[in-house]
């Protein structure tokens, strides 16, 4: 994994644990996610994986999941959960900048936050 991917991976994770009330499980051994109120709103996979480093997040707005569905590689994500709007975006050398990775966890955790959470984003 080069330098590059993992500090993407790490800006990523950082902001998606930034946001209220977000904290991070490992429910399948060393694979993170990030979760509000009991549910994913990213999966990070494992931090030291060099074959399939990525996120994927769920993007109910249509621009954002068709934009997603442009970066090199991105595909709905497996296990029927690309039927619900969630895109597996990989972090390589043709990803998605950073910043515009951090946007769709955002869009992410909105779709998925309680309001009274989503407020206190806005609230900032």
């Amino acid at each position: 994994m080069t330098p590059t991917i993992l500090k993407t991976r790490s800006r990523v994770r950082s902001f998606a644990l930034s946001l209220p009330g977000a904290v991070e499980e490992f429910p399948w051994g060393d694979s993170a996610v990030v979760k509000v109120n009991k549910k994913i709103f990213v999966f990070l996979g494992a931090e030291g994986d060099t074959e399939s480093a990525g996120i994927s997040v769920k993007l109910k707005d249509e621009e954002a999941h068709g934009h997603a569905l442009t970066v090199p590689g991105a595909a709905p994500t497996a296990y029927g959960l690309g039927r619900s709007g969630w895109v597996s975006v990989p972090l390589t050398g043709e990803s998605a900048p950073a910043e515009l990775l951090c946007d769709w966890v955002e869009e992410s955790y909105r779709t998925i936050a309680p309001k009274r959470l989503v407020a206190q984003l806005d609230a900032r």
